[in-house]
C-alpha cells in the first residue's frame, strides 16, 4: 500500500509516498480502507522538528490522525463493526496519510449517510479541538468572545460552537472571509495593526473571553483586552500561556469517539458546516502542506488516497 513517510527532520521536501506492508489489525482493532484524511498545522511542527521535546518522531515516521474510510478487515474482541461499515475516527499513531490504516474500535464512529467524505475525513483533530476551546472558556449568551485565525481550520469551527451556546463572537480574519463570517452571525475583524481598537468597538465594551487558534501575540492582546487569564485559551503559544496563566486545551482536552460522533451529528444535519479549502491525491502530499503552509487557508485541506 502506499503512505506518506519522512525519514529525517525538514521542509517539505522530506515528505515521500512510500510502498508499505498493508497492516494487519491486532485485537480491538480494525483496519480502514482510507477515503479522506486531513492535514494539520501541528504535523508541520512535528516534520520540523519544532517538537521534538514533545511529540519526538521515530523514523522513519508516518502522518496523519483524521481518517474516514471503510473498514475492511476486524480484529478478534471488536464488538459493534462489521466489514463494509464506513467510519470515520482517528489514530495517535501518526499512519492515517495512508492507503490503509489500523484503528482501534473505540476511537471509531458511523459515518452519516449525509457527511460528505471530505468533510467526515477532516473532522477529528479540527473539530475535537475546537470543541475543546470552547469549552475552556465557557461561554454563554452575555459573553463575548474573540476568536483570532476564526475562518481557519479549527477557527471556522469554534466561532460556530461559541455561537451555538448564544455567546455574541467576534471573529479576527482577513476582509475575503468576512462574508463567511457574517452569514454565520458572527462580528467579523480585520486582524493586525489596531486590533484591540477594532475589537473593542465591535464589542461594544470590554470583551469576555478570548480563543486564539493562531498564537503570535494574541495571548498578550487577551490580556489587553482585560480578558481573565482563565478565560483565555490558546492552542499554539504555550510559553505566553504559562507566562500569564491562560489555558491549553486543545485536541487532547477532547480526544474520544463520544465528542467526534457528536460533531459528526451536528455537521450531517446542518447545524456545524466544515469549510473544506481543497482536496489532493495522496501523491500531491507536498503540494496540499505547501498550500497549508501559506497559511490563511479557510477552512481544511484533505488528502484522498
Amino acid at each position: 500500500m502506499k503512505a506518506v513517510r519522512f525519514h529525517e527532520y525538514g521542509e517539505i521536501d522530506v515528505l515521500r509516498v512510500e510502498e508499505v506492508e498493508r497492516p494487519a489489525p491486532g485485537p480491538g482493532q480494525v483496519l480502514v480502507e482510507v477515503r479522506a484524511t486531513g492535514i494539520q498545522p501541528g504535523e508541520v511542527m512535528i516534520r520540523k522538528g519544532a517538537r521534538h521535546e514533545r511529540r519526538r518522531a521515530a523514523f522513519p515516521s508516518g502522518q496523519g490522525s483524521d481518517l474516514a474510510g471503510v473498514v475492511v478487515e476486524i480484529g478478534v474482541q471488536v464488538r459493534g463493526l462489521a466489514v463494509g461499515d464506513e467510519v470515520l475516527g482517528f489514530t495517535h499513531g501518526r499512519a492515517s496519510q495512508a492507503e490503509f490504516v489500523v484503528v482501534d474500535d473505540v476511537n471509531v464512529v458511523s459515518r452519516p449517510k449525509e457527511l460528505p467524505w471530505d468533510v467526515a475525513g477532516a473532522l477529528y483533530v479540527a473539530g475535537t479541538t475546537a470543541y475543546a476551546t470552547v469549552f475552556a472558556v465557557d461561554p454563554g449568551p452575555a459573553d463575548r468572545v474573540v476568536v483570532s485565525g476564526a475562518a481557519g481550520g479549527v477557527g471556522s469551527l469554534a466561532v460556530q460552537l461559541a455561537r451555538r451556546r448564544g455567546a455574541t463572537v467576534i471573529g479576527l480574519a482577513s476582509e475575503r472571509n468576512h462574508a463567511w463570517l457574517k452569514d454565520r452571525g458572527v462580528v467579523p475583524v480585520e486582524y493586525g495593526e489596531g486590533a484591540a481598537e477594532r475589537i473593542r468597538k465591535a464589542a461594544g465594551g470590554n470583551v469576555d473571553a478570548f480563543i486564539d487558534t493562531f498564537g503570535d501575540g494574541y495571548v498578550d492582546l487577551a490580556v489587553e483586552l482585560g480578558v481573565p487569564p482563565e478565560r483565555i485559551n490558546t492552542i499554539r503559544d504555550w510559553q505566553a500561556a504559562a507566562r500569564v496563566g491562560a489555558r491549553t486545551y486543545g485536541e487532547g482536552s477532547a480526544a474520544c469517539a463520544v465528542v467526534l460522533g457528536e460533531l459528526a451529528r451536528l455537521a450531517a444535519c446542518g447545524e456545524l458546516e466544515v469549510p473544506i479549502a481543497r482536496t489532493y491525491p495522496l501523491e500531491r502530499v507536498r503540494d496540499a502542506f505547501r498550500e497549508l503552509e501559506r497559511g490563511h487557508t479557510h477552512g481544511k485541506i484533505v488528502l484522498r488516497p
